[in-house]
């Protein structure tokens, strides 16, 4: 089989198939796997003594097992053959990419507040981890923009960066070191021994994702702005990754993101990202789509030119 074939059908079906599919709510999804694995192993070795450590070797054992694991699938799905390659690639990347689900929730936040600000508010606490029940309108919408900033680092942008290295066992991989970090990779009592080396994995993972996120939404149509945000913001948020992205789109629209917020009834003074005052109305939804689907048709186009230069 084409070489080609092999590098640009899963790519192009996969992202297709995420676009008008999304995330298979009645079919199996690995990613539900993998966390309920992350979930039985933190619950065996999260105890006792050394707990860094022994969050160490989970993140080891299940990061390199999933890659090794898709791998060893692609290797026998294509012997049998090349086209039960091509297809199993193909469930991979649709699996891997969550940009039709982070368009979908996006959205649904902007729709919820024009019903009411109780909607929006019970709408945007789907997607975030901050208390909603005070925010404006304004608010509500500022979190989606937000949210959808970050998270197109994380579900788009960094899995088609790992296919462009490694393929789908490299792009699955990483899907298990961010699904890691969602679950066990924070500050609190509880995780933040057993859960360190998963949050600094993440990290370093996303530095390069991160980084070329801002950078495309620049090149897709933030223009100056957005890059003044990015050298000016991209680092004042208390992740080392999620200010760039945010700061790209806070420089698109002219807006801010960060601030204080409260969590779980505590406040917490983030820095602002972005200096523009205005506040979002129902119209800035579209402009933000349309920068997604702009930045992850590029990212496509970048993943398929990588891999193929690499497996050349």
């Amino acid at each position: 089989m084409d070489p080609l074939i092999l590098v640009v059908a899963p790519l192009l079906f996969g992202g297709l198939m995420d676009l008008c599919f999304g995330d298979p709510a009645r079919l199996p999804h690995p990613i539900v796997g993998y966390g309920r694995l992350i979930a039985r192993g933190e619950s065996l070795l999260n105890r006792g003594d050394t707990r860094v450590f022994k969050g160490a070797l989970l993140c080891v054992l299940l990061v390199l097992g999933t890659g090794l694991g898709w791998w060893a699938l692609l290797v026998g799905a294509r012997q049998l053959s090349p086209w039960l390659g091509v297809a199993l690639a193909t469930f991979g990347v649709w699996w891997a990419l969550a940009h039709r689900g982070l368009i979908d929730e996006g959205r649904a936040v902007f729709a919820a507040v024009e019903e009411s600000l109780d909607a929006g508010r019970r709408q945007l606490a789907r997607i975030v981890g901050r208390d909603t029940h005070k925010l404006s309108a304004a608010q509500v919408r500022t979190g989606a923009a937000e949210s959808m900033a970050e998270n197109l680092c994380d579900g788009v942008v960094a899995p088609l960066f790992y296919f462009g290295i490694g393929g789908v066992p490299a792009m699955m991989a990483y899907k298990m070191s961010n699904t890691l970090d969602s679950m066990i990779g924070y500050r609190s009592a509880r995780y933040a021994k057993f859960g360190r080396v998963a949050a600094r994995l993440d990290d370093v993972l996303n530095y390069v994702p991160a980084r070329l996120t801002a950078g495309l939404m620049i090149l897709a149509g933030g223009g100056q702005a957005a890059w003044r945000s990015v050298r000016r913001y991209g680092r004042a948020h208390a992740s080392p990754n999620a200010g760039y992205p945010e700061a790209a789109l806070a420089g698109r629209l002219g807006t801010r993101f960060g601030g204080p917020h409260d969590y779980h009834g505590e406040r917490v003074d983030k820095p602002w990202i972005g200096d523009g005052q205005r506040a979002l109305t129902h119209a800035d939804c579209a402009p933000i789509v349309r920068l997604n689907h702009t930045v992850a048709g590029l990212m496509l186009v970048l993943a398929a030119l990588l891999r193929w230069t690499l497996a050349a």
